[in-house]
C-alpha cells in the first residue's frame, strides 16, 4: 500500500503509521480481533481482578526496588524511628523503617504492594474455583487450568519471597520454619539449606540478595510468561460463555472487543488501583516496625503468616509426632507429611483433575457452553469437600488465637481440627451434593408446573390453590440444560470373570462414570442426565406423562423401526 504524502505534522503522523503497517500488518490483526465477542457476565471479571493487581504489584514493586537494599550486613540503626535507634540490625530491615518513615509515600506504596499481593493470590483463586465448578476447564481450555494451577503455585512462592524480604521477627520466624521443612527431606535436606541459604540458617548475608534476585527477576519472569501465554491462548479458543436462550456451544455471543470491552476493562483496571489504594490508606498491614529484627532466639506471641500459606501451618501444627530411623538416617514424617508430600499431592491432584473428569466421563467434545453447578452434582461436590478440607487446615493456622481468644485448651482446638481434617471434607460433599440434587428437583417441578405467581384462587370446591405461571424464555432454557444421557456408559459383561488388569480397569472406569453422570434415580430424571435418549419409561418421568403413553409410544417407536429396516429405509 503506498504511503500517502504530506509535509504538516499530521501527514508524517500518518506516514509513519502506513509504514508500521507495512512492515507489521498491524491494521489486518486489528480488523481481524477488534470484533472478537466478550459474553458480559460478572463471574469472569475475576481473572481481570487478578491481572490488574498483578500491573499494581509491578508499578509499585518499581518504585520499592529504588529504596530497598538486599543486604543482610549488619549495622546499627540510627534512623528517625526512635524505638529502634542504636539496635542492631540488617541493611534490609533498615531501609525497610527508611522506606517507611523517610521515604515519602513509602507507607503508602509498601502497603499498596503488599494488600496487591493478598489480592492477586484470593482473585487467582477465586477464579480457578469459578473455573472448577463451572466445568471451563474441560476441553479445549486443559492446557489453560495448567498454567492456571501453576500460576497459582508461582503466585505463593512469589508472595512468601516478598514476605520474607524485610528480615523483621515475622519474616524470619517464617523463613526458620522453611528452613526446617527443607531440612526434613531425606539424604538431601541438608544439602538443599545449604544452597538455598548459603550456609547454615540464618545465614541472611548470602540469603536475602539471592531472595531479592528471585523475588524481582526470576518468578516475575515466569508469572509475566505465563499470564502472557494464558491470556493468548483464552484469546485464540474464545471465552465461556452462560446457558442461556440461543446460546450454542459452537457460538460465543458478547460485547465487541472495542470499544465496548476495552472501556470497561480501562475503567475496572483503575477502579482496583483505586481500591487497593483505599485498602493501603485505611487498613495497616504488615508493621515491621513493631514486630523488630530477626532474633533467632525470639518469637513473638500470636505470630501468623500470610493467608495463602496459612494452610501450610495448620498442617503442621495438627500433624502428631511421628519420625522413622533408617540406616542412620531420621525421616521426620511430622514435617515432611504435612509441608512437603500433602501440599505436592494436593496441587498434583488440582491439576491432573480435568483428565480424570474425562477419563471418568469419556467427555471428548469441545464446550463453550458452562456448567450450572447444580447439574454437575459430584463435581461440586469435589469443590465443596476441597474447600473444607482447605478450610479446616488454613484455621487450624490460627489454633492458638483460637484457643487465647476463647480460652480453651490448645490441645482441644488441635484434636477438633485433626478430626476436621478427615470429617468435614466427607459432610461437605454429602451436603453439597444433595443440595444440588434437590435444586435439580425444583427445576424439573418448574418445567412441569410452571413458577409461582404468588397469586392465590377459590376453586368451586373451596380449595385454596395458588397459579402457576409459564417460566420466561430465558429460565426456560436454563431449565433446559442437561448434558446428554449418551454419556453414561453401561457396566461391561465380561466372559471369564477373571480380575485381569484390563477387566479391574474397566470396571473402575465404569463406575466413575456413574458416580459422576447417574443422578437419574436421586434425582427423578434431574442432573446431568436428559430425556433425550433415556428409555420411554425414564423419558416419561423426566417429561410428566404417563407411564402408559410413555410405553405405548415406545412401542410404536419399535415397531415403525422394523417396518422401516423391512422397507428398505
Amino acid at each position: 500500500m503506498a504511503q500517502r504524502k504530506g509535509g504538516s505534522k499530521a501527514g508524517r503522523l500518518e506516514n509513519l503509521a502506513w509504514g508500521v503497517d507495512d512492515r507489521l500488518g498491524t491494521v489486518e490483526f486489528l480488523n481481524r480481533n477488534i470484533t472478537k465477542a466478550f459474553p458480559k457476565h460478572w463471574s469472569f471479571l475475576l481473572g481481570e481482578i487478578a491481572l490488574y493487581s498483578f500491573l499494581v504489584l509491578v508499578i509499585t514493586g518499581v518504585f520499592l526496588t529504588l529504596f530497598f537494599k538486599p543486604s543482610g550486613a549488619e549495622i546499627i540503626y540510627d534512623g528517625s524511628y526512635t524505638q529502634l535507634q542504636g539496635v542492631k540490625m540488617s541493611e534490609a530491615y533498615a531501609s525497610t523503617l527508611h522506606l517507611t518513615f523517610d521515604v515519602r509515600g513509602g507507607l503508602l506504596m509498601r502497603q499498596i504492594h503488599h494488600w496487591a499481593a493478598n489480592i492477586f493470590l484470593a482473585a487467582i483463586a477465586i477464579h480457578l474455583m469459578r473455573i472448577f465448578f463451572t466445568g471451563a476447564f474441560r476441553k479445549p481450555r486443559e492446557i489453560n487450568w495448567l498454567i492456571g494451577v501453576t500460576l497459582f503455585v508461582l503466585a505463593i512462592a512469589e508472595g512468601f519471597a516478598g514476605y520474607s524480604l524485610p528480615d523483621d521477627l515475622l519474616s524470619g520466624t517464617g523463613l526458620r520454619i522453611m528452613a526446617g521443612i527443607v531440612q526434613s527431606i531425606p539424604v538431601v535436606g541438608t544439602y538443599l539449606v545449604m544452597f538455598i541459604f548459603g550456609g547454615e540458617f540464618p545465614s541472611t548475608a548470602d540469603f536475602i540478595p539471592r531472595l531479592f534476585t528471585v523475588h524481582i527477576l526470576l518468578i516475575p519472569g515466569l508469572l509475566l510468561a505465563l499470564i502472557t501465554a494464558h491470556l493468548m491462548i483464552l484469546w485464540h479458543q474464545t471465552h465461556t460463555q452462560w446457558p442461556g436462550k440461543g446460546r450454542r456451544e459452537q457460538r460465543v455471543t458478547g460485547e465487541p472487543t472495542f470499544p465496548a470491552f476495552a472501556a470497561q476493562s480501562g475503567a475496572y483496571f483503575l477502579f482496583t488501583f483505586g481500591l487497593l489504594a483505599l485498602m493501603a490508606a485505611f487498613f495497616q498491614v504488615n508493621p515491621v516496625w513493631l514486630y523488630g529484627p530477626y532474633e533467632p532466639d525470639e518469637v513473638s506471641f500470636g505470630s501468623q503468616p500470610d493467608w495463602y500459606v496459612g494452610f501450610l501451618e495448620g498442617s503442621l501444627r495438627i500433624m502428631p509426632r511421628l519420625e522413622t530411623t533408617l540406616w542412620g538416617h531420621t525421616v521426620s514424617w511430622n514435617v515432611l507429611a504435612p509441608a512437603v508430600i500433602l501440599p505436592g499431592v494436593f496441587f498434583t491432584l488440582i491439576a491432573m483433575y480435568p483428565f480424570f473428569e474425562r477419563w471418568a466421563t469419556g467427555d471428548e467434545r469441545v464446550h463453550h457452553l458452562l456448567d450450572r453447578p447444580r447439574n454437575a452434582a459430584t463435581r461440586t461436590a469435589i469443590g465443596a469437600a476441597v474447600i473444607a478440607w482447605y478450610g479446616n487446615l488454613w484455621a487450624a493456622g490460627g489454633n492458638d488465637i483460637i484457643a487465647w481468644r476463647f480460652q480453651i485448651p490448645l490441645l482441644w482446638t488441635t484434636w477438633f481440627f485433626r478430626i476436621g481434617f478427615f470429617v468435614f471434607p466427607i459432610v461437605a460433599f454429602i451436603v453439597a451434593r444433595r443440595i444440588c440434587l434437590s435444586l435439580q428437583r425444583r427445576d424439573l417441578q418448574q418445567r412441569k408446573e410452571g413458577v409461582e405467581s404468588g397469586l392465590i384462587s377459590l376453586t368451586p370446591e373451596g380449595e385454596f390453590t395458588e397459579r402457576h405461571e409459564q417460566s420466561s424464555d430465558e429460565q426456560a432454557a436454563l431449565l433446559r440444560t442437561r448434558q446428554p444421557r449418551e454419556l453414561l456408559a453401561a457396566y461391561p459383561h465380561h466372559i471369564l470373570p477373571m480380575p485381569t488388569p484390563g477387566r479391574v480397569r474397566t470396571q473402575a472406569r465404569t463406575r466413575a462414570n456413574h458416580f459422576y453422570l447417574d443422578y437419574q434415580v436421586m434425582s427423578q430424571g434431574g442432573g446431568q442426565g436428559r430425556a433425550d435418549g433415556a428409555p420411554p419409561r425414564q423419558r416419561a418421568q423426566i417429561e410428566g406423562r404417563p407411564l402408559e403413553d410413555a410405553a405405548e409410544r415406545g412401542r410404536l417407536g419399535r415397531l415403525r423401526e422394523f417396518v422401516g429396516k423391512r422397507l428398505g429405509r
